[in-house]
């Protein structure tokens, strides 16, 4: 998904190759949506899903980053938590304290 906001130039994403470089990738990363954006000037992306994004990162360290997200791809997405882990990481991302992507980052690459 990062790649299609790389490559529709959606204002929220990680640049090429950061998520494949830093991410975990055995870990299972939360998406939640928060904001449906429109953009009147790019009709062609308009709307997307804005996501508040839980990573974890190649050195266990949890993070809080935002990831645009089309419609289509954020629907396709396949459901693999239960209501009560849903709701573990909804208050996570909502009053966690995590860090942000930006700050991850600049102790880190």
């Amino acid at each position: 998904m990062d790649s299609q906001a790389i490559e529709f130039r959606l204002n929220r994403n990680h640049g090429a190759g950061w998520l494949t470089r830093y991410a975990d990738p055995e870990a299972t990363h939360f998406l939640r949506p928060f904001l449906l954006h429109r953009l009147s000037h790019r009709p062609e992306v308009s709307p997307h899903v804005r996501c508040m994004l839980l990573l974890r990162m190649r050195d266990g360290q949890q993070i809080f980053s935002l990831l645009d997200v089309m419609p289509a791809s954020f629907d396709a997405l396949p459901d693999t938590l239960d209501a009560a882990a849903m709701a573990r990481i909804v208050h996570l991302l909502d009053h966690g304290g995590l860090p942000t992507q930006a700050e991850w980052a600049s102790g880190n690459t």
